[in-house]
């Protein structure tokens, strides 16, 4: 299947990069998409109609609020399109592209090393829906190579992307908070980063492998009294269950807040 890339920013280069072969991509002149071809093999192009044309699959990595120029521009052409649009519903890229198979799913960053987290929005049997049922098995195994496709009904995905797609953000803060106060006391930068995500990698692999049970691994490691009950303390004093609410919910309702 050849993929065709509309929009050659930072998500369309980590499935790129994840996928590892050549690419039809374009750009609105950032040059970006020639750099991508320069690393990938493929080739880039000026025009979004001739991605279109050439691809199988055209995935839309383009900002939102062009859905209706670059849909004006292609719709006719895409013989079948994944968006990877934040906010966009199925609904509104039906709208956009009629007649054409639309999925929409919404990957995260470590899709690049093949370790993402793709979220597949997944609408209620339809008329529209049943124009995908004929792509929908190959699409998912093409982003299954990038990592896990998770099936979420469609009017969750928000919910599911404020965990998966702000996330690679949150880890990173984390690590670096970790970081910080270790080279505060005196654990030089690179091997208090290179402990933290070490043990951030392994306390994933072991949590999955645990069916997820947090808990249990938390009680496992910490014993009465001891150092891990004493920063467990800490933390909870310092909120950081209440802050990861709030960021949800900031995620969320980033405008009114909760009703």
């Amino acid at each position: 299947m050849q993929i065709g890339l509309i929009g050659a920013g930072n998500m369309a280069r980590a499935m790129a990069r994840g996928w590892g072969d050549p690419v039809l991509v374009s750009d609105a002149g950032s040059g970006r998409a020639q750099a991508l071809v320069q690393e990938l093999g493929g080739e880039a192009f000026a025009s979004n109609l001739e991605v279109a044309k050439r691809a199988d699959l055209v995935v839309l990595c383009h900002k939102p609020y062009h859905l209706e120029v670059v849909a004006s521009e292609i719709a006719g052409a895409a013989k079948g399109v994944v968006s990877v649009l934040a906010a966009t519903s199925t609904a509104k890229l039906q709208a956009a592209y009629p007649g054409t198979p639309v999925l929409a799913l919404i990957p995260n960053t470590p899709v690049e090393v093949r370790q993402g987290v793709v979220i597949y929005a997944e609408r209620e049997a339809s008329a529209e829906f049943t124009s995908v049922a004929g792509v929908e098995t190959e699409v998912l195994a093409l982003f299954a190579r990038l990592g896990r496709v998770v099936r979420v009904p469609e009017r969750l995905t928000d919910v599911a992307t404020s965990v998966s797609g702000v996330g690679p953000a949150y880890q990173a803060l984390l690590v670096e908070a970790q970081v910080d106060s270790a080279v505060r006391h005196g654990l030089s930068s690179a091997l208090a980063a290179e402990l933290a995500v070490e043990t951030m990698s392994g306390s994933a692999a072991l949590l999955a492998a645990r069916g997820y049970d947090t808990l249990a691994m938390r009680r496992e490691v910490t014993s009465p009294g001891g150092s891990t009950a004493r920063g467990l303390d800490a933390l909870e004093r310092g909120g950081v269950r209440m802050a990861f609410q709030d960021a949800m919910d900031a995620v969320v309702w980033p405008k009114a807040g909760p009703s």
